[in-house]
């Protein structure tokens, strides 16, 4: 199957058995009759497994070229359970622009049960090299990076980890399956905030995680059921239901973020943007090669670098939302420094560019016309 029909029909069971609904049921039972003790029909209890996440897994497996596909109640949890293949005095080498919750994870919970972390910038991936030592068990890749819009070639990440034997990770949140495919260019191991663009409409929080490799899969698996940071059948009906869209919605959010990206960028209160689209993107190349197309993420600057000035723009926007989150059918607003990544120290913030008059855009599915109308009246 290509990708526009995998997302419809991608490990599904086009027809339901018992009485023939096109669409997975939402089984909403903790557990399962059993005719003998172990006598099942392939499910015991919903922590362990339940038919619609079942379902929506391997929905996720087929969409991102995987075998293997794993659901949890929200993106920090997927990337929890990834942790948790670690043990203490082993090494992580994280990109250094990345989301202040993965951030806050891997530095306040698991540097405490003895796990090193080097955050690094990863622009140019010859660098993580230098990092690697025989303790190194992880590469954990964002790109494009949350809120900069950075692009690591993921490629030369997976050569870097094969060649030394580490597991890579990518984050493919911002990208989705639609526009890169990391586990077809080397990666071990596809992370999702399922809350974003698979769900795509705001209504569920949720995490993913996709493998090819059978013994990694079930090590997930284990810590998944062992762990129970498990989501529920509603909300992994909810996240089936968004997938048959993603396809139609990322074309429709990859036109309306070239708008809005090239409109900004000639905008004359506006320092910078960043967005990958742009020649002059520090990996534009990169982006190109590995990626479909470019995205709605959009990160911009207001000149001066003020912070009272980039507040009021965020309040003064009427069809942009100003919320957390992003990858809805709706546009929305964030001031990271004080939102999504408030919990990365100032200083540690400013150095990968996070300074207080960032905005960061996700940019919805609206008419392009309005999202340009309201950022001009905002921006003024």
């Amino acid at each position: 199957m290509k990708f526009n029909t995998k997302t419809i029909h991608g490990g599904q069971h086009n027809v339901d058995p018992a009485y023939g609904s096109v669409m997975p049921p939402i089984y909403q039972t903790s557990t399962y009759s059993q005719t003998t003790p172990g006598g099942h029909k392939g499910f015991e209890y919903s922590r362990s497994g339940n038919p619609t996440r079942a379902a929506l897994e391997r929905a996720f497996a087929s969409i991102e070229s995987g075998e293997f596909g794993l659901a949890f109640g929200s993106g920090l949890a997927a990337i929890d359970a990834v942790m948790k293949l670690l043990k203490p005095g082993d090494e992580v080498i994280s990109t250094n622009d990345l989301y202040g919750g993965t951030y806050r994870l891997f530095t306040k919970i698991f540097e405490g049960f003895g796990i090193k972390f080097h955050f690094i910038g990863m622009e140019n991936a010859d660098k993580i090299e230098a990092y690697v030592n025989d303790k190194t068990k992880l590469i954990w890749v964002e790109t494009p990076t949350n809120p900069m819009m950075n692009v690591i070639d993921i490629k030369k990440a997976a050569s870097i980890a094969k060649k030394h034997s580490i597991l890579l990770a990518v984050d493919n949140t911002f990208a989705t399956p639609y526009l890169q495919q990391p586990l077809e260019m080397g990666a071990d191991i596809v992370m999702h905030s399922a809350t974003k663009y698979l769900g795509g409409h705001s209504d569920v929080v949720m995490g993913a995680l996709v493998v090819k490799d059978k013994d990694l899969a079930e090590k997930l698996y284990f810590i998944q059921n062992a762990s129970g940071a498990v989501c529920g059948p509603q909300d992994s009906f909810l996240v089936l239901r968004g997938l048959k869209t993603l396809h139609i919605r990322m074309q429709r959010h990859c036109e309306n973020g070239k708008a809005v990206a090239e409109y900004l960028a000639k905008h004359p209160k506006i320092e910078k943007v960043y967005w990958p689209g742009f020649e002059s993107h520090p990996n534009h190349a990169i982006a190109k090669e590995q990626m479909k197309d470019f995205g709605g993420m959009i990160s911009f600057v207001t000149k001066g670098n003020n912070y009272e000035e980039a507040i009021k723009i965020v309040e003064n926007l009427k069809i942009f939302t100003l919320a957390e989150s992003l990858g809805g059918v709706e546009s929305l607003a964030g001031h990271p420094a004080s939102m999504t990544h408030a919990s990365i120290p100032k200083e540690e913030r400013e150095k990968t560019g996070v300074v207080d008059s960032l905005i960061r855009l996700s940019v919805g599915i609206e008419d392009a016309d309005d999202l340009i109308a309201d950022l001009k009246q905002a921006i003024g």
